[in-house]
């Protein structure tokens, strides 16, 4: 720790703190146009200058370290002279334009301006006409470009793209793409939300309206577990129609980014909903016949909880195979690790600084984890090893380490793992792993003994460790005892773990719901197939019943980092809701959010209404949102279970092999019907794979798993490696989840058309 002064205030740095970072963290004003919490010190606009008496001059806060002792001025005659000069140059020749910029009213340069006085322009130089940069669905106007840098240094440090960077040039600089002439990234948008000026911008947004007319929601994304803080920036559709429309989305860029998906896949609203009493009804009746109510995870706290209230009232199984998974994952995982939760969050992963994920593709399923990663590496150099039986190109730019391990055999990879990290445990627990075969799992995973001995050896001198579970694990055929070990490697070792959930809100519906094992045979299907269905996508017939999509609802989910946070609606609807069938069979709450203070205390939740439960970041960027799920151990003891099988059989999967995995930003259905995100639904291979099933790009293939088969387009991916092939899930037309269940991974035989019509 460092004390110094600010303003003549005794104030404390803690180690790595900036003037800057103490300066804010102790209410000290200082203007910054490029400064990032998120990324390093850019140090482009140089508006952070103070005055240090040691110094005898203007240092940049930004990147300076205070000393004991010195005295540090904010603001002076010459600070605020040097930071208007600095405006001035940032405005020379500005095109007057904010009359129709998309910034105009939210713009750092406005505000700046106008913060500095500076009502007139004495520099200036030769004007140039720029053209505007069409970037799939961002354009870029350099002629309103300041050169700030942030948008450089967040694709770079915070996502991991590296997408675009600076043409230098002195006047003539821009920002390009990355050594190609169109933007190769992931389209998460955030190079738009740090923009301090109108200079990127979403194409669907731009000229559409003024920032000031806009109506501004606080929610989270719906899309993954991550729930990411956003905004719904609303306003009415147009002079003829009254009803509102979402715009665009924006987040506190400072502090959280936001993937593609959660940027501009907004637009999934079920809309021109009217209540149908007559159909309203028919599912009440049905309901009330049923013995099955299948769900999928992408629904809120209290419709789980309304769910949990039927199956007690009335009797009805609940069916959520992936939640039933997840449930009896985190519960034997609970067993051995002694706790009610896995320790780690996205910003014990950001902190860490040696990483191991495994069975997890995890751009596509959980972008956050991503740029958790990222932030590891970028910014505490972390050491991160990537086991999975497929390479991912998405994370190439912060993966140190890739293992490779055959299909199959995630438990032999978890036992691995355990005996190089626990050297602490119980005696039945050291004798365990003694007794392992370490030849055999070895060899059956195709994980060399010098692998592991290597990743112990990168390990020493670590001071923050994180183990990152996927959904492979979770769905696995042995899937309890690999979260045992698991548990055995966040008890016995510096491992936190984070199990990153498959669905929406799938922690919070496997701690509130008691799930079935299996169906029954009259089943009502909420968001998936059934008899009758209860349909947020849109009923399509006389066997459907209009529902809610997340975006219209207020609510809570629980997210990766065991967060109940809140959504709320950001568009109007007026049809029936899951409260109204709920109380047509005698479960009565007005509003669906009156379930909010009764979430279950025995599972961590917290008695707290919907309107007492908080939304936003603190002014130094900790996520205050909602409560953190606790249980207290005393209250809620936890038996201890250490029994773990033995690992002698592991699973060989020979022949051709797909993998289920949506592509970059696709989730599920609700994405799939957005407007702007990509809808590629397709079987996606390697030319090795194309090679070993026989078939060519561009192809129409039937695969056949078993008796089932479906039929997509076969696609060569160049970056992709290797003889497993990738199918997406998330275009509900082609059912595809039934035939994986419960394994991401499935032997398969494929026959192209031309095969076919022999």
């Amino acid at each position: 720790m460092t004390d110094f002064f600010i303003n003549g205030q005794a104030v404390t740095a803690q180690k790595g703190e900036t003037i800057l970072e103490v300066a804010r963290r102790t209410g000290h004003y200082i203007p910054t146009m490029c400064y990032l919490p998120k990324v390093s010190p850019i140090s482009s606009c140089r508006l952070c200058v103070v005055e240090v008496d040691e110094s005898k001059g203007m240092i940049l806060s930004c990147q300076t370290p205070p000393t004991a002792g010195i005295h540090v001025k904010t603001n002076s005659d010459e600070l605020y002279e040097q930071r208007q000069n600095i405006m001035k140059l940032y405005d020379v020749n500005h095109p007057l334009e904010c009359g129709v910029c998309d910034k105009s009213g939210e713009c750092d340069l406005q505000n700046k301006t106008l913060e500095f006085d500076i009502t007139a322009q004495n520099f200036t130089t030769r004007d140039q006409s720029r053209s505007m940069q069409k970037w799939g669905m961002i354009n870029y106007d350099p002629n309103l470009c300041i050169m700030c840098e942030k948008c450089v240094s967040t694709c770079n440090e915070a996502i991991g793209d590296d997408a675009i960077e600076v043409k230098f040039g002195g006047y003539n600089s821009t920002i390009i793409p990355k050594n190609s002439d169109v933007l190769d990234c992931s389209y998460c948008g955030e190079c738009i939300a740090v923009c301090p000026v109108g200079a990127l911008i979403s194409d669907d947004f731009q000229y559409t309206t003024n920032a000031w007319e806009l109506e501004k929601i606080p929610s989270s994304c719906t899309h993954c577990s991550a729930a990411c803080s956003l905004r719904y920036d609303v306003k009415q559709t147009s002079i003829s129609n009254s009803e509102n429309s979402i715009y665009r989305v924006k987040n506190d860029f400072e502090f959280n980014s936001l993937c593609g998906a959660g940027r501009f896949g907004f637009d999934y609203a079920n809309e021109n909903v009217t209540k149908d009493e007559s159909r309203f009804n028919v599912a009440v009746e049905t309901l009330k016949n049923a013995d099955t109510i299948a769900f999928n995870s992408v629904i809120t706290n209290e419709e789980a909880l309304i769910l949990q209230s039927i199956k007690e009232k009335h009797g009805i199984k609940l069916y959520n195979p992936d939640a039933k998974a997840y449930q009896e994952f985190t519960k034997a995982f609970s067993q051995t690790s002694g706790e009610h939760f896995y320790s780690a969050d996205l910003n014990t992963l950001s902190e860490s600084d040696f990483v191991i994920t495994v069975g997890s593709r995890l751009f596509s399923d959980n972008p956050a984890v991503r740029y958790a990663l990222t932030q590891a590496f970028k910014k505490q150099r972390a050491y991160i090893s990537y086991m999975h039986p497929m390479e991912d190109s998405e994370l190439q730019n912060v993966v140190q380490n890739f293992i490779k391990y055959e299909v199959g055999s995630e438990e032999g990879v978890l036992a691995l793992l355990a005996s190089a990290f626990v050297d602490n445990g119980s005696e039945n627990i050291q004798k365990y792993l003694n007794d392992l075969d370490m030849g055999y799992l070895s060899a059956e995973s195709n994980v060399g003994e010098e692998e592991i001995s290597s990743l112990k050896k990168k390990s020493l001198r670590a001071k923050k460790f994180t183990l990152v579970l996927g959904e492979d694990l979770i769905n696995h055929k042995n899937a309890i005892n690999i979260a045992k070990l698991a548990g055995i490697i966040e008890r016995y070792s510096e491992f936190n773990v984070l199990i990153v959930a498959p669905e929406t809100n799938t922690l919070g519906v496997s701690l509130i719901c008691d799930l079935d094992e299996t169906s029954g045979e009259n089943v009502v299907g909420y968001n998936v197939e059934g008899d009758f269905i209860l349909n947020a996508l849109g009923a399509k017939n006389d066997n459907e019943l209009d529902m809610p999509a997340l975006n219209q609802q207020e609510g809570t989910i629980t997210n990766i980092d065991k967060r109940v946070v809140t959504i709320n609606a950001a568009l109007s609807y007026e049809g029936y809701a899951l409260n109204d069938l709920a109380n047509a069979m005698d479960i009565k709450k007005v509003y669906t959010v009156d379930y909010t203070s009764f979430l279950p205390l025995n599972r961590g939740f917290k008695a707290i209404k919907f309107d007492d439960l908080s939304n936003e970041f603190t002014v130094l960027g900790e996520d205050s949102r909602g409560y953190l799920l606790n249980l207290d151990k005393d209250e809620y003891p936890l038996t201890i279970d250490e029994r773990l099988d033995e690992v002698d059989s592991i699973g060989e999967f020979n022949g051709t092999v797909i993998y289920r995995c949506n592509p970059v930003l696709q989730f599920n259905a609700f994405t799939n019907k957005t407007k702007q995100l990509p809808k590629e639904s397709l079987l996606i291979g390697s030319v090795q794979f194309s090679k070993i099933a026989k078939i060519s790009d561009g192809d129409n293939v039937e695969l056949k798993f078993g008796e089932k088969s479906i039929t997509k387009m076969f696609k060569i991916d160049t970056s992709l490696k290797g003889t497993i092939g990738l199918l997406s899930t998330f275009d509900n037309d082609i059912s595809t989840k039934g035939v994986f269940l419960p394994y991401r991974f499935e032997k398969v035989n494929i026959m192209s058309a031309g095969q076919l019509n022999e």
